[in-house]
């Protein structure tokens, strides 16, 4: 089978197209023909060996997964013996979290993972490109207990991380107000956000207004920085930066806190939840960029641009 292969770390040009040998299912493994991918940030820290602490889990010398890709849309073409919840011709999606190998034409994955049969009618395409953001999403709104009547600023929110938080927060009917660039407001209208600043026009640390949560889903602002526009008692959510680890200790019993979920918390229940949400119409994917896998170095590299909308989908067929 076809694979993008990353033997060594460095810039996006180590990944390379090659023919590897097919994976077969353990017992309680499916075997998943993949339609659909993607290349996300993680996937990006993890070729790059950063931070360069993280190679004490991802491999000091080299990448111990040699097949990147965590999300993955196929279908069942192979289930091992203990299997009980999928069955050959199943069309899934989700994620395969620490063991990735998404990036190719097969790959092997748990029946106990975050992966659910695919929502109906959703091309492969479009479910490949829900289930990282979501969940790494829900490990931050969960925690913040975004409810009904909670006010939360979601900055960076048009990236996949945001654009799952701005979407998920509309849905449990928080008061929702974006951060992005002037070309996305639109979109962010369209997903559920009350407000939308851009942030080329206005900071929002220094507009007066204050909320309950403040979700930084691409890792570029502070607590120091937003502690102002937090309410009391409020929270302010990272999803990068380890400093934000030593922040969540020392500020656990302060009035305003920071929230970094560490080490990340992947759960099936989301994926199911997501299932239900996009059947329903309260969820949908936004999908940026689309390549062939043998373009998985060029994905990467725009990418690694920071400017994508949403998601960049790799296609194995």
């Amino acid at each position: 089978m076809r694979a993008v292969v990353c033997d060594r770390y460095g810039p996006p040009d180590v990944l390379r197209v090659e023919d590897v040998e097919r994976p077969r299912p353990a017992a309680d493994e499916v075997l998943i023909r993949v339609h659909a991918t993607t290349v996300t940030r993680s996937d990006c820290g993890l070729r790059g060996g950063r931070p360069a602490v993280g190679r004490l889990v991802t491999g000091l010398r080299r990448p111990r997964h040699r097949i990147l890709g965590s999300e993955v849309a196929g279908e069942v073409v192979e289930a091992g013996s203990a299997v009980t919840e999928f069955a050959v011709g199943d069309e899934v999606f989700g994620a395969n979290p620490w063991r990735l190998g998404a990036h190719a034409e097969y790959m092997c994955v748990r029946q106990s993972a975050p992966l659910a049969l695919k929502p109906r009618g959703m091309p492969f395409k479009e479910a490949a490109a829900v289930s990282d953001g979501v969940m790494l999403a829900m490990m931050g709104l969960r925690p913040a207990k975004v409810r009904k009547g909670t006010a939360i600023l979601v900055y960076g929110a048009s990236g996949s991380i945001g654009t799952a938080a701005v979407q998920l927060s509309a849905y449990f009917h928080a008061d929702v107000t974006a951060v992005c660039d002037t070309r996305h407001v639109p979109l962010l209208e369209e997903l559920g956000a009350r407000a939308v600043i851009d942030y080329t026009k206005d900071d929002f640390t220094e507009n007066g207004r204050t909320y309950d949560v403040i979700f930084d889903a691409v890792g570029k602002h502070s607590f120091r920085r937003c502690r102002g526009s937090l309410n009391p008692g409020g929270m302010y959510v990272a999803t990068d930066g380890l400093a934000n680890l030593i922040l969540t200790l020392s500020t656990r019993f302060a009035g305003k806190r920071v929230l970094f979920p560490i080490p990340p918390d992947y759960r099936k229940q989301d994926v199911l939840l997501l299932k239900q949400l996009i059947e329903g119409g309260h969820h949908r994917a936004v999908v940026d960029r689309r390549y062939p896998l043998e373009a998985a170095a060029e994905a990467t590299r725009y990418v690694e641009t920071g400017q994508k909308t949403g998601n960049v989908v790799l296609t194995a067929r």
